[in-house]
């Protein structure tokens, strides 16, 4: 056994073959049980439960494996299955041994292990020159370079829409904080839109998130946008005209929704379907939220144009998050959060 943890596990190849994969996860499963019961026998000094590194290797097992015995006496470890055994959800799940506050983020399709950064900046909309005046002398273009307003870092599994508000509190406790917000598709919503104008002032400049579902991606059958939505009668309108026959609130993937479906119908389809097509029962869900709306895709629209000043968000090298992009007034640079 000490000949197989002599070196760290990014310092060596792993096995190609998924089998002895599944083999070498297995022992070092068995391995860490083993150096849990040690440390754990009541013959074993207090103190060695008490180290991080033993607390971490005990989460990461329960975490990642299970234990029985069998009638015959024999104990049994393998690895968990996320459908058979469950697995933590992302947030809570230790994905590192040596940094236990980092965790895996998915964005599209990349994927990585560690941690967001948003950075916000202020920025030019336009040509990139400010206009100054040196003493009392003639107007002078200068160009400026553009300043970092705040730096928010959190675990990768944090949503973008969270950090919103937090940017915008910690822009107003230095007095920072911009007339307009430019921001990327991930972090504004149509509550965000109304309460950064409300308690902040802010205006939020930002595109709407796209539908990524298959039917929008795809082009055949009809996405969310297709159906007109009335959040005070419960009344979803299908494109051919058809209201819905059932309203049912639903929790989806954490997220509350509201999954409507229509009563079925013997005529002929309404539109070609050539690949992703929606499920026979004609249903749409929406995400539930306090806005009403006729149309839940569609976010409004801030009402001024851009400022010339503008924050914005990148991601830090390394960490791979979003970032942010607010707009600033000119007097004072604003955060942005961008995606």
């Amino acid at each position: 056994m000490g000949k197989r943890y002599t070196a760290r596990v990014d310092a060596w190849r792993l096995p190609t073959s998924q089998a002895k994969r599944t083999e070498l996860a297995t022992a070092y499963g068995r391995g860490g049980f083993a150096l849990l019961a040690a440390v754990y026998a009541p013959d074993a000094p207090g103190w060695l439960r008490e180290l991080p590194a033993v607390e971490a290797l005990r989460v990461v097992l329960l975490q990642n494996y299970t234990r029985a015995v069998t009638d015959h006496g024999r104990e049994v470890v393998r690895r968990r299955e996320a459908e058979v055994d469950g697995l933590p959800p992302g947030r809570c799940r230790l994905t590192s041994p040596y940094d236990t506050d980092a965790r895996w983020g998915v964005k599209r399709d990349r994927f990585w292990n560690g941690y967001k950064v948003q950075v916000s900046e202020t920025c030019e909309v336009g040509g990139g020159a400010h206009t100054t005046r040196a003493g009392g002398g003639q107007g002078q273009a200068a160009w400026l370079p553009n300043l970092i307003t705040n730096v928010a870092t959190t675990d990768a599994t944090v949503a973008d829409a969270a950090m919103t508000e937090p940017i915008h509190l910690a822009l107003a406790a230095r007095d920072l904080l911009p007339a307009e917000h430019y921001l990327d598709s991930g972090y504004p919503s149509a509550e965000l839109v109304v309460s950064s104008r409300r308690d902040f002032g802010i205006a939020l400049v930002t595109p709407v998130l796209e539908d990524t579902s298959p039917q929008a991606r795809a082009g055949a059958g009809f996405d969310r946008a297709a159906f007109t939505v009335d959040w005070d009668t419960q009344r979803v309108t299908c494109p051919q005209g058809q209201a819905n026959a059932s309203w049912s609130p639903a929790a989806q993937r954490g997220t509350q929704a509201v999954v409507v479906k229509s009563p079925p119908r013997s005529a002929t389809p309404a539109r070609p379907v050539t690949s992703a097509p929606p499920p026979a029962a004609a249903a749409a869900s929406s995400p539930c939220g306090p806005a009403r709306s006729t149309r839940p895709s569609t976010t409004p629209a801030p009402s001024r144009t851009p400022s010339t000043g503008r924050p914005s968000t990148r991601c830090a090298p390394g960490s791979r998050p979003p970032s942010t992009r607010p707009s600033p007034s000119p007097a004072c640079a604003t955060p942005a959060t961008a995606a």
